[in-house]
């Protein structure tokens, strides 16, 4: 009952309450990444939700687009703006998808959804993490986030499918807050956030 019903409606409950709490802290973002970033604050991206149907997912923009002689993006880690690392170390740039929870596309506590391009190279076991819908923080992030392996993520996302409840999720919650306040497991080493997943 929790899983297919009231899961989705604590969520909607819960992240229209935040917003309205935050909306200071979100309006101030959102003119400084304005300026910033030449009257772009958001950073939109596709990504495979619930039943691998993809959605566009609402994030703030913490890195420039900056590119080398050949016209290629430079790295994560170069592109990364000051205000964006202080950002994104608070966990800030998160707070738009707080939307994507208003609209269906995401829940408050699921696996992070990843790229479009990585569902090919999932097996029959991790493709199990899009039988829920995506969520903002997860039980692979409050165990490690972007500091774990791609293994070690894969097996705590499909963990959590198996095993979600009411008190889980708040369990998660919190952990995460804990997370944010110590800024544990933010990347992987040597990476701003986490390698590209390039299959089994």
């Amino acid at each position: 009952m929790y899983k297919t019903c009231i899961k989705h409606l604590i969520d909607l409950i819960l992240a229209f309450s935040v917003l309205i709490i935050i909306s200071p802290v979100f309006v101030l973002i959102l003119f400084l990444l304005f300026v910033k970033n030449r009257g772009k604050p958001f950073f939109l991206q596709q990504r495979p939700g619930k039943n691998e149907k993809i959605f566009r997912i609402i994030k703030f923009k913490t890195m420039n687009d900056k590119k080398n002689v050949n016209g290629v993006l430079l790295s994560d880690e170069q592109r990364l703006t000051t205000i964006g690392r202080i950002i994104r170390k608070t966990s800030l740039d998160e707070l738009p998808q707080l939307i994507n929870v208003l609209k269906g596309d995401m829940s408050l506590v699921g696996p992070r959804p990843l790229l479009p391009e990585y569902l090919a190279l999932y097996d029959e076991i991790q493709k199990r993490r899009h039988e829920v819908r995506p969520g903002i923080t997860g039980w692979a992030q409050v165990n490690g986030r972007n500091a774990i392996s791609w293994k070690q993520k894969f097996e705590f996302d499909v963990w959590y499918v198996d095993h979600i409840t009411f008190l889980l999720d708040i369990k998660i919650l919190f952990l995460t807050l804990k997370k944010v306040v110590v800024r544990e497991g933010i990347s992987a080493e040597g990476q701003a956030t986490m390698e590209y997943f390039n299959g089994n």
